[in-house]
């Protein structure tokens, strides 16, 4: 990663040699000018060598990319076999064979084709890749390359450059790759609506979006996690006027709301069948919106029991989230329609005004008839104050696929208003499927309604603690550590089915399958990691002593077993940085699984721990590992936070 800073620094020093030799030679330059670009060079250099040094020892504790580190060695590779070749393909992946090496190059087909189309040369991928091959620099990372088939670049690393990354990731924990310049990235997820419940809907968003928030901070991002709650709008006519009706005192008594979905209900039905309750319902709209006192109170109210209902989902799920709801952009709206008009985007139809984005057909409407403002202002507003105001780097919305056409459109829309340059700022709609039952229809209970989400939360908390009692753990845990294996599978297990499925797709929720303790589950993730943590505690090591060996023993790494989990281990950073890019989750939990299975092949089959047949007691303790165990479980607990799944130590 520090290649380009190291090739500055040999240009510059051979720059001041020239600049020395101009001056013992006597050519003619002015001596001034001569010794003010020396200068000028000598300070460039010494400030490279300085940031060089301070990245360096900042790096040192960050774990390396090993597929980044062979992309920058591979391109530096391809550079000098084919200087003039511009940007030519550069294709990495990890080796899916042992006999195939660690990881593969396999860029000498994609240049081999370039050659012919642009240069009408027919030159055979083997001998490109044998070219690659012969102009690889000099690194600390490879071992050995080997040509096969048809010009593929087998990889194979070096024992002992893993063995160190192992050691370093056992003393300095697990640290993200250095991300350069430090990003702010605007979250929008959960999002649900004012007086009514959370549902299954809302479970998605909100557990992908923590996610997401979480990997980003561990990135090293300025992430600010937003609520785009719907507490605006013509809803709260009706339910003022129902409030008014029903707890006339409500401006000096609090009014016991307790069922807020039924208190809406019957603010609805009103609203459809009673004339003259429609009328005032308008009114009360007019009114609030006007900021008039009384019905700010009474608003204000509303939304109160409903963030109340809301904060006991977020507290079981572990969300973090700042509530910034459709009120918050409000004041904004008439400056957005006012922006849009003075840019001549807005058009008339039938008394709305609406812009049309070029390559949409159906356009924004950025005011209704009744002078109104509707979604498409409010996000617009949203988009813009993200942008202009939070000076946001990365923008993510996690909101159903079904959204996915309007904010297109909103975001092109911004584009064309020159809010943002998407070479410079990501704007992303991270889009996901619908939650189907296991009769592969919408989630719905038995009556047809839509599976309220406290309910579903408390019915796994149930399952959860069924099966650790079927496991017979009710008798080896204390109460404690119960109720913690309780809330940790069952939590653990609703987060880990939404998050290992690829989120563009919908997915089939089966408590069944979510707590099955066999296959790619919470349950059997987190099982597999309290026995990784148990090898040294049965060991009677402990933590002291094996931070002290991580320091003082050399990861040996001869069994194939060994190697093939070491290496496993390292991907870590590779993953991230994937999901970093495409924003797809699942491929997190693919790893932890492949880890947790890989760990088990090695567990077979090497001894960490001797013991004599007869009497059970302790031989000899393998260190190195012991500390592979800990190796992998300091990088599952880091997966198990990334997807807010809490760990226990007793299961």
């Amino acid at each position: 990663q520090f290649a380009f800073q190291e090739n500055e620094i040999k240009l510059l020093t051979a720059e001041i040699e020239r600049l020395k030799n101009f001056g013992c030679l006597g050519v003619s330059p002015s001596l001034e000018g001569l010794r003010d670009e020396n200068a000028k060079l000598k300070y460039r250099l010494n400030f490279l060598k300085k940031s060089l040094q301070e990245e360096r020892s900042k790096s040192t504790k960050s774990m390396i990319n090993i597929n980044s580190c062979l992309q920058e060695i591979f391109g530096a590779a391809i550079q000098a076999a084919y200087p003039d070749l511009e940007n030519p393909p550069l294709v990495v992946t990890p080796s899916q064979q042992p006999k195939f090496g660690d990881y593969q190059c396999n860029s000498a087909m994609g240049i081999s084709q370039i050659l012919l189309k642009t240069r009408e040369q027919k030159v055979i991928p083997r001998e490109i890749a044998e070219k690659i091959a012969k102009n690889i620099p000099a690194n600390d990372c490879i071992e050995k390359v080997e040509i096969a088939g048809p010009g593929f670049i087998n990889v194979h690393l070096r024992k002992d450059f893993v063995s160190k990354q192992l050691s370093s990731l056992l003393i300095n924990g697990v640290q993200p790759p250095a991300i350069g310049k430090r990003k702010k990235v605007v979250v929008d997820f959960s999002s649900p609506n004012i007086a009514k419940e959370m549902h299954v809907g809302h479970l998605r968003s909100t557990i992908i979006g923590e996610s997401m928030c979480r990997l980003f901070e561990f990135a090293g991002y300025d992430v600010l996690r937003l609520n785009h709650l719907g507490d605006w709008g013509t809803q709260f006519g009706m339910l003022i006027a129902h409030l008014q009706d029903k707890f006339p005192d409500y401006l000096t008594v609090s009014p016991p709301i307790g069922d807020l979905q039924a208190f809406y209900k019957e603010s609805k039905r009103r609203f459809d069948t009673e004339e003259e309750f429609k009328k005032r319902a308008y009114q009360c709209v007019v009114l609030l919106q006007s900021k008039n006192p009384d019905f700010i109170k009474a608003w204000n109210l509303i939304c109160d029991v409903s963030r109340r209902e809301f904060q006991k989902i977020y507290n079981c799920l572990d969300i973090t989230i700042i509530e910034r709801g459709e009120s918050f952009y409000h004041e904004m709206m008439k400056d957005i329609v006012k922006e849009f008009e003075d840019k001549g985007f807005v058009q008339v139809d039938d008394g709305r005004k609406v812009v049309f984005v070029p390559g949409f057909p159906v356009p924004l409407t950025i005011m209704k008839s009744d002078g109104g403002y509707t979604y498409d202002t409010s996000d617009l507003a949203a988009l813009k104050h993200r942008l202009c105001e939070e000076k946001g780097d990365i923008l993510i919305y996690v909101v159903d696929s079904g959204q996915s056409v309007h904010f297109q459109t909103v975001f092109a829309a911004g584009q064309m208003m020159g809010w943002y340059d998407p070479k410079v700022t990501r704007v992303a709609h991270a889009a996901f499927g619908v939650v189907l039952g296991e009769d592969k229809k919408k989630f719905k209970t038995r009556s047809g309604d839509t599976v309220r989400l406290i309910d579903l939360l408390e019915e796994g908390l149930k399952r959860a603690m069924d099966k650790l009692k079927d496991k017979e753990r009710d008798k080896v845990l204390t109460p404690e550590e119960l109720k913690a294996a309780q809330t940790s599978v069952a939590f653990g297990c609703i987060k880990y089915a939404d998050l290992s499925h690829n989120r563009l797709n919908d997915y089939v929720f089966s408590f069944d399958k979510m707590l099955d303790d066999r296959g790619n589950t919470a349950a059997y993730l987190l099982y597999a990691f309290t026995r990784i943590r148990a090898i040294a505690r049965l060991a009677n090591i402990d933590e002291q002593m094996l931070r002290k060996a991580a320091r003082e023993e050399v990861l040996i790494l001869d069994h194939e077993k060994e190697w093939k989990l070491g290496k496993c281990i390292l991907r870590f950073p590779e993953i991230l940085q994937k999901i970093l890019e495409d924003l797809l989750l699942h491929t997190l939990c693919d790893y932890l699984y492949e880890l947790a299975t890989t760990f088990t092949e090695f567990y077979d089959s090497c001894y960490c721990v001797e013991k004599d047949r007869q009497t059970g007691q302790i031989v000899k303790v393998n260190m190195w590992r012991l500390l592979l165990c800990e190796a992998t479980a300091t990088v599952m607990a880091k997966g198990f936070d990334i997807l807010g799944i809490k760990p226990v130590q007793r299961m």
